[in-house]
């Protein structure tokens, strides 16, 4: 807060209007619980005009003076302008406005200096505490210490004549919440029963950004400019007690941050750029006041001359001083600031306008037919805040819009955007502490934590070793050779290898796998799935299938049923197995089931099937399968009780289990490993995607301690002999450390029901069973963090490579939901965290739209 505040008195011009139904019209009402979550992604951004962040690196250090010296450079010149002055948080109200003094020195300004343009400068003060209301009325009464807060409507204005007449140029001065305490405003809202949520900040924030400058501004003359000032330091807590450096962080609006130019003000200012830094803030300059010390040298030695430092002269410290001769004399600063504000948007907005086409001319996107694909459909991200994406629309006359991420990116994400921060500054320290090491017999904290958090989270109670890879296909490879060795020893065929390792003396193995499943694009993952879309002479010319494949028995609600769905070579002619239902989808997974007849039924199955493969095309070496969920595969849920069975008859034959977890591992749907829904485990098991909160790359292959003894000898030929440049890094063992503890914290996560082994129910059962019974739609699925429907759909507009589903997401899209399709399966992912509240509201507009999509189709 700015503490050399003038007295109006001298503003004859100056009188007090009331305008309560206008406030009322641009803001809505609001609660004033406590609480930091914000339910639904923020509204509209406008990039039609630069907007700023004022930020210091302590408080007292003349963010308002800046603010003001932005305004006057900017305001008062020729040229129709309007500028737009927000404070959000103020403590210390009335005897301290920040907005006050800009609108007081901005008129007086105005009245010094020789105007071409009238000068129409508003102050509102919207909000306030009982207490501030109190001491801002006459007589100084106002219900005693009330909750809440309370709209107090206060508006001043003033009219500064130019030379011509005509419209004029505008200053619009806004605090949106007043406190009476000059203390931060954590401690402020709290004595004087005033909380104010996050949510509530920002969407007044985002509802004056959106109104407040629009109306008839010509963006290509950049004729309207706004600043949002802060209060106190970077890190100086919020209304709610949120840092307000994450409090604003969903905006990520560009920063100008206010240095320190005293004794000791260099290591302030780079603490309080690095923490901007950290959170995904651009700053655009650095302003510290000038005390002799030249600080701005070694500041800008540090920023490397990227950012400019620009130096205002020094501040009078006589409270009488009524400041004028200081801004003249630092006008050209502040001219040279607002030059580089105004260049550093238009740099931006053409970075955003000219992405999509260079992202279309010099991208190949994976899983991506570029002549489906024009610049149009180029989705433009700006940043990620936690479950969100700040997207750029070109076509909504330049906005950012939040769009929660329906996909989570490749199903990789699970932070909030506290743990977003955490992961960014965790990864920082690993970075600057170790870089990157090789890891071949060497052992560094990071690597070992998240080893044993491994084996005592998704491994326990069955794998003793964790090999560290960089991706979910290449895990599968890993996954495969151990395996593979492990047959061969359990079957007595290494021996005669041991000592000559020539390809003469080699023989086929196969995997035993699952038709529909999905484990990766590398070439030996793609040999253990069955032939698709992905393994097709197109994409594999190389493609044999070494394995047999096994069509699975799913399970999928339809029409508020669960429904048991058996493939043709499985059907019996009782017609009890071939339309079985389930009352709920607790009893799919109900392992009282495997005393069943239908246990049975799939047992002889897979035992025909195996009886049946000729022992020509080779020996089935490893059984691998995605435990309940086929993701790639069109979000098909496996009946668990065939998987349970057919790990069991691979037991009984000693052919080795690898479970491909990388999808359905750490809570996606709803446990931290998938083998808790089978209720059995594998030998070999591959986790990644959600194991580091899909912040780095990083992927692990557990093995139960007899596959890793099957690799242990005299000679180093025996040894696993396969590794990746960056296996176990520092940065991703430590994100996945961070994740894998945040998720399974009662007090990080608090969808954890009471055991803490479970989560509780995310999506709304009545309106999945409503969905269901859509006439658009085939089959649901909703387990754990995953929601999915297939639609209807027959011929080319069923599977894989169909576009059916683009005119529901384009629409969704619409909505602030970012969906990618499985041909005609469309989904719905959140992360373990996200609030069940969100997810309604995520099924809510798939289910309006699926009305306008069945009619339309």
């Amino acid at each position: 807060m700015m503490l050399l505040l003038p007295t109006l008195s001298s503003l004859s011009h100056h009188h007090h209007r009331r305008h309560v139904i206008l406030l009322r019209r641009l803001f809505k009402p609001f609660s004033t619980t406590s609480s930091a979550s914000i339910a639904e992604p923020l509204g509209n951004l406008p990039l039609t005009y630069p907007t700023y962040l004022i930020w210091s690196s302590n408080t007292s250090l003349g963010k308002t003076l800046v603010s003001a010296g932005i305004a006057a450079s900017f305001l008062l010149s020729r040229q129709r302008k309007r500028f737009l002055y927000l404070k959000p948080v103020q403590t210390g109200f009335p005897s301290d406005s920040d907005s006050r003094f800009v609108f007081s020195k901005l008129s007086a300004l105005s009245a010094r200096r020789k105007l071409f343009r009238s000068v129409l400068a508003t102050d509102h003060v919207l909000k306030a505490s009982s207490s501030a209301v109190a001491a801002a009325l006459p007589g100084g009464v106002y219900g005693g210490n009330r909750f809440g807060m309370f709209d107090l409507d206060s508006h001043r204005e003033c009219r500064i004549p130019g030379e011509e007449d005509g419209e004029p140029s505008e200053l619009i001065c806004r605090t949106m919440f007043a406190w009476r305490d000059a203390v931060s405003p954590h401690l402020a809202a709290e004595r004087e029963n005033g909380t104010v949520e996050d949510s509530n900040v920002l969407g007044m924030v985002q509802r004056c950004l959106e109104s407040g400058l629009n109306c008839g501004f010509d963006e290509e003359k950049m004729n309207a400019f706004c600043v949002v000032e802060t209060a106190g330091g970077i890190a100086s807590p919020g209304p709610s007690g949120t840092l307000q450096c994450d409090l604003y962080r969903p905006f990520r609006l560009p920063a100008i941050l206010v240095g320190d130019g005293r004794l000791g003000g260099i290591s302030g200012t780079i603490s309080a750029y690095e923490s901007l830094k950290l959170r995904g803030y651009d700053v655009v300059a650095v302003v510290i006041e000038d005390h002799g010390l030249v600080n701005e040298v070694p500041l800008g030695s540090y920023l490397r001359q990227s950012v400019p430092v620009l130096v205002l002269p020094s501040i009078p410290k006589d409270l009488s001083d009524d400041l004028m001769e200081w801004f003249d004399a630092a006008r050209a600063v502040f001219d040279s600031l607002v030059k580089t504000m105004l260049s550093a948007h238009s740099e931006r907005i053409k970075r955003l306008h000219e992405m999509p086409k260079k992202a279309v001319d010099v991208f190949w996107w994976p899983f991506t037919q570029h002549n489906l694909v024009s610049e149009e459909d180029v989705t433009v991200i700006d940043s990620r805040c936690g479950e969100n994406f700040a997207v750029f629309k070109v076509q909504n006359n330049n906005v950012i819009n939040q769009e929660f991420d329906g996909c989570a990116s490749w199903w990789t994400q699970g932070p909030d955007a506290t743990l977003q921060t955490e992961l960014a500054r965790d990864m920082g320290y690993a970075t600057g502490r170790y870089g990157h090491l090789m890891f071949p017999e060497n052992v560094y904290e990071p690597a070992l934590e998240c080893a044993e958090l491994l084996l005592e989270g998704v491994g326990k109670g069955w794998a003793s070793r964790a090999y560290f890879s960089d991706n979910g296909s290449t895990a599968i490879e890993i996954a495969l050779k151990m395996a593979f060795r492990k047959f061969l020893c359990d079957h007595g065929r290494l021996s005669d290898f041991v000592n000559d390792n020539s390809a003469e003396r080699c023989i086929q193995l196969m995997v035993l796998a699952l038709t529909g499943s999905y484990h990766g694009d590398t070439l030996g993952a793609m040999e253990a799935q069955a032939p698709s879309s992905y393994t097709g002479f197109l994409q594999q010319p190389w493609y044999t299938g070494r394995g047999l494949f096994l069509s699975p028995p799913t399970v999928f609600l339809s029409n508020n049923t669960w429904n048991l769905s058996l493939p043709e070579g499985m059907q019996s002619n009782n017609l009890i197995f071939a339309n079985i239902t389930f009352s709920s989808r607790n009893e799919v997974f109900d392992t009282s089931r495997d005393e069943s007849n239908l246990a049975e039924i799939y047992s002889s199955f897979i035992a025909h099937e195996l009886a049946q493969y000729p022992e020509t095309k080779g020996s089935i070496g490893a059984l691998i399968m995605e435990p309940v969920i086929q993701a790639a595969g069109g979000m098909h849920l496996v009946d668990p009780l065939f998987q349970r069975v057919l790990v069991s008859v691979c037991r009984s034959k000693s052919i080795p289990i690898i479970f491909d977890e990388v999808f359905t591992g750490f809570w996606r749907l709803g446990t931290e490993t998938a083998s808790e829904l089978l209720s059995c485990v594998p030998d070999i098991a591959c986790f990644g995607k959600l194991m580091t909160g899909g912040i780095v790359p990083l992927a692990v292959t557990l093995a139960t301690k007899s596959v890793f003894e099957s690799f242990v000898g005299n000679s180093k030929l025996k040894a696993l002999l396969h590794g990746h440049s960056y296996s176990a890094h520092a940065l991703g063992c430590t994100a996945a450390a961070k994740s894998i503890k945040w998720f399974k914290d009662p007090q990080t996560n608090s969808n954890l029901n009471s055991e803490g082994r479970s989560l509780k129910e995310l999506w709304d059962e009545e309106l999945v069973y409503q969905i269901s019974s859509h006439p658009a739609v085939q089959r649901v699925i909703a387990m754990g963090t995953l929601f999915s429907l297939e639609l209807q759909a027959e011929g080319s507009n069923a599977g894989y490579a169909s576009v059916y589903a683009k005119s529901l997401l384009k629409k969704l899209r619409e909505d602030g939901v970012y969906m990618r399709p499985l041909g005609n399966v469309v989904y719905l992912m959140s992360g373990p965290c996200t609030s069940p509240d969100i997810c309604h509201q995520l099924l809510l507009k798939l289910y309006r739209r699926l009305d306008e999509f069945s009619k339309n189709h």
